[in-house]
Formats: structure tokens, C-alpha cells, sequence
């Protein structure tokens, strides 16, 4: 469904829907929110309209995006509270300035940036060790990160466990789903699960063998095959959308060989990376 076409929606019918979508009665988020199931019942029926501080309390007893708390707001006729700053304004300076050092203070490993749908915002130098095995249509801005590891032409022919990686981050993709309710990743997520993989795709609680305590991304290269483990950072406690929905991924090596490969290659030539 179209953002045009939810904001469309009475607050009521938003506040059921997502009440539903976080699989809670109205009883459920009556006592979580500290009111009555008949008020909950009034404001979700169109019976009594929510205040602007009914809304916000709702919407943070529902654990909503920030984007949708605005959407609520506007459906209930109010202001948006929260801004959405585009990240090259003047006042996103300092947030730029600490992505970037993270970013460079990370080499010579991998690291990116992404926005809640997984474009690409940002990259280290390192990340042209995976950029480099993808097809440059992929790369065309805006570029999706996980369009460019699971399509046939990105890194999937490159990844020696393609099937558990898929299983990994097609799993990731279904938690964020269920969090934002975000159409736009829903249609990433079918067509992500429609690219061919010619290996077994183990359930996610399958994933991790004997000994392992992470899903490794295992990667033919030209120096041999590289293992990596990953990690998701976000900002704390963040007041607008676009910092809410960005996160940085930063890649770790998994072994002793794969990161004495990327320092070699650091020293030698950093743009060969």
C-alpha cells in the first residue's frame, strides 16, 4: 500500500491496523498504555478523537517508527513532531563528520552505510573489495545493498555459503519488515527471495554448525576465500527519521588469513582494494 494511501486512512483505522500488526489485543494495549479498553475502542472506531499527546503515547506503547508517529499525527490532524533532514544540510554536519570517521577509522576492513531500505549512503575505501565484484548496473544510485549481494550478476556467484548468507539476510530483511510494516521492503523481500540459489537454504535457527558463533560471509577472491562476520550500529536515541533509519554495517574478519590479506593489500596498494 502507497504512503499516499495510508495517510489517507482515519487515525483509528492506523491505530488498529498497527495495533493488529504488533499481534496485541485491544485489552493487550489497553493495560500496556494505561488506559481503558473502552477509550481504545472509541479512538479506534472513529467514536472519540486522540489528542496529540494520545497519539504519541500510543504510538510509543506500539513501538512505531518515527516516520510512522508522523503519520499518525497527520491522520489525526496535527503537526509532524519529527523532522526529516536530508543528510547533506548544514545542521546533519557533525552527523556526517562521525560517519565518516567511523568509516575510515575502520579500515582496512569493509564498512557501509545504508538508509532504512538498504541504499547505499556511504562506503569506505575496503568496501571496493565487494563493490568490485558487482556489476556496475547495481551500483547506479540509487544503489541497494542487498540487491547487490544476492543478484545473479552482484556478489552471490562469489559467495561460497550462498545459501546460508541468503538465509541470513533474507531473515534480517523479515524482522525489519515486521518492525516498520515498510511496503517498499516487502517488495524488496520478494524480490530478493525470487533470485535463483543453487545451494540449500537452511532455516535461520539451522544456521549456525557446531562450534560457530556467527553466520559467516565466505567470499571467493582473487587472494582466496575471505571470511567475514558482521555488525549492524545505529544512532542512540535519534529525534529525526533519516538518522533513525540509517545504520552502518562494518565487516570483521573471521580468520587470521583474511585480515592479513586486507592489511597486505592496505599497505601495498589501498585503492586495489
Amino acid at each position: 500500500m502507497t504512503t499516499t494511501a495510508l495517510s489517507r486512512r482515519p487515525v483509528g483505522e492506523l491505530l488498529r491496523q498497527w495495533r493488529e500488526h504488533r499481534r496485541l489485543s485491544q485489552l493487550d494495549l489497553s493495560i500496556q498504555a494505561d488506559i481503558s479498553t473502552r477509550h481504545l475502542s472509541f479512538l479506534e472506531t472513529g467514536r472519540s478523537k486522540p489528542s496529540r499527546d494520545m497519539v504519541l503515547h500510543l504510538a510509543e506503547e506500539l513501538d512505531l517508527p518515527l516516520r510512522e508517529r508522523n503519520r499518525l499525527l497527520l491522520a489525526a490532524g496535527f503537526a509532524p513532531e519529527f523532522s526529516e533532514t536530508t543528510l547533506d544540510a548544514p545542521r546533519m554536519t557533525a552527523v556526517r563528520t562521525a560517519l565518516r570517521q567511523i568509516l575510515a577509522g575502520h579500515e582496512p576492513y569493509p564498512a557501509v552505510v545504508v538508509d532504512g531500505r538498504w541504499n547505499l549512503v556511504e562506503g569506505n575505501v575496503s568496501l571496493g573489495l565487494l563493490t568490485s565484484l558487482v556489476d556496475p548496473e547495481l551500483l547506479a544510485a540509487p544503489a541497494n545493498v542487498l540487491r547487490a549481494s544476492m543478484h545473479p550478476k552482484g556478489l552471490a556467484p562469489h559467495i561460497v555459503n550462498l545459501g546460508e548468507w541468503r538465509s541470513h539476510l533474507l531473515g534480517r530483511l523479515r524482522r525489519q519488515i515486521a518492525f516498520s510494516a515498510d511496503p517498499e521492503l516487502e517488495a524488496l523481500y520478494a524480490e530478493i527471495r525470487a533470485y535463483p540459489c543453487d545451494q540449500p537454504e537452511p532455516e535461520e535457527a539451522e544456521l549456525a554448525g557446531a562450534g560457530e558463533l556467527v553466520v559467516p560471509l565466505r567470499l571467493r577472491h582473487d587472494a582466496g576465500e575471505l571470511a567475514f562476520f558482521s555488525t549492524i550500529a545505529t544512532f542512540g536515541t535519534p529525534l529525526d527519521i533519516t538518522l533513525a533509519e540509517l545504520a552502518i554495517e562494518s565487516f570483521f574478519p573471521a580468520d587470521r588469513r583474511t585480515a592479513e590479506v586486507l592489511r597486505s593489500a592496505a599497505r601495498t596498494s589501498p585503492a586495489a582494494l
